[in-house]
């Protein structure tokens, strides 16, 4: 299930890439622990050649940028003289010449890259590289909170289904209550999350910490490991609505960071 997850927000990350750049073709992909990184998702490409390529530190742009921990780019990939030229086939194959990669870091641990691609040898401009260096930033916070959370909750992991699977569970009813029409259908969906939360043997909620419905939705969609952008299409919100709401939570819990808010949670009792 990690993994199912881990790809569906690697690919949310390009395609907010994608609208905030302009850029006609990206892609990227994540690795765990000792194994290579892999181009597992693509968009806008027009040939399958980039598609499940391992890219080794040091080796072209994306291995460039695997070794160094930073931004990286280039206006003419086929001639760039800063790069390996390891990956050329794939590249021209695509028929890509500028290209951006930009690391997903993540405790100083680089855990995937994204590109952004030009079929056109032309300068990529400031836009270009901070909607790159935005789309990685979410998905480090993605990917950073679903670290901690199941590193605080995994001594504690019960037999049968996972506590993930029941968080994941949780934060579906949390977004599919708002939208049940039907009062006491809604009712019993809320009461089952409340079980839930009883379930996780957390303490009772402190004295003073009161979300709201939405900002506990809100809260319990950023613990399964959604950016603002998933949680808002999760619960039917606009981006600006969620972070709204999640600036409300972290200020009511005392945090000052997503991960901070998802732990206060949880210790709070608010939470499974």
């Amino acid at each position: 299930m990690s993994e199912r997850i881990e790809a569906v927000e690697l690919r949310a990350a390009l395609l907010r890439l994608r609208r905030g750049s302009g850029l006609p073709v990206v892609f990227g992909g994540l690795r765990d622990g000792g194994r290579p990184l892999r181009i597992a998702e693509l968009h806008g490409a027009v040939t399958p050649a980039l598609q499940g390529l391992a890219i080794s530190p040091g080796n072209g742009l994306g291995g460039k940028c695997l070794a160094l921990a930073r931004p990286c780019a280039v206006t003419d990939y086929p001639v760039a003289r800063h790069i390996t030229h390891e990956y050329d086939l794939p590249v021209s194959a695509e028929g890509l010449r500028s290209v951006i990669a930009v690391p997903v870091v993540v405790r100083r641990q680089v855990r995937g890259v994204l590109y952004g691609a030009l079929r056109d040898a032309l300068p990529l401009g400031e836009r270009v590289f901070d909607a790159a260096v935005a789309a990685a930033r979410d998905l480090e916070q993605a990917l950073a909170v679903r670290d901690e959370v199941s590193r605080l909750v995994e001594p504690a992991e019960p037999p049968g289904p996972s506590w993930e699977e029941v968080r994941h569970a949780y934060g579906e009813l949390r977004a599919l209550a708002p939208q049940v029409v039907d009062e006491a259908l809604r009712a019993r969906l809320l009461a089952v999350c409340g079980r839930l939360e009883s379930a996780a043997g957390r303490p009772a909620p402190l004295p003073g910490v009161v979300l709201t419905p939405r900002e506990t939705d809100v809260l319990a969609a950023v613990a399964s490991g959604a950016t603002n952008a998933a949680a808002a299409k999760r619960l039917g919100l606009r981006p600006e609505t969620v972070k709204g709401y999640l600036r409300s939570a972290m200020r009511k819990l005392g945090a000052h960071t997503r991960l901070e808010a998802v732990v206060a949670a949880r210790r709070a009792g608010v939470l499974p």
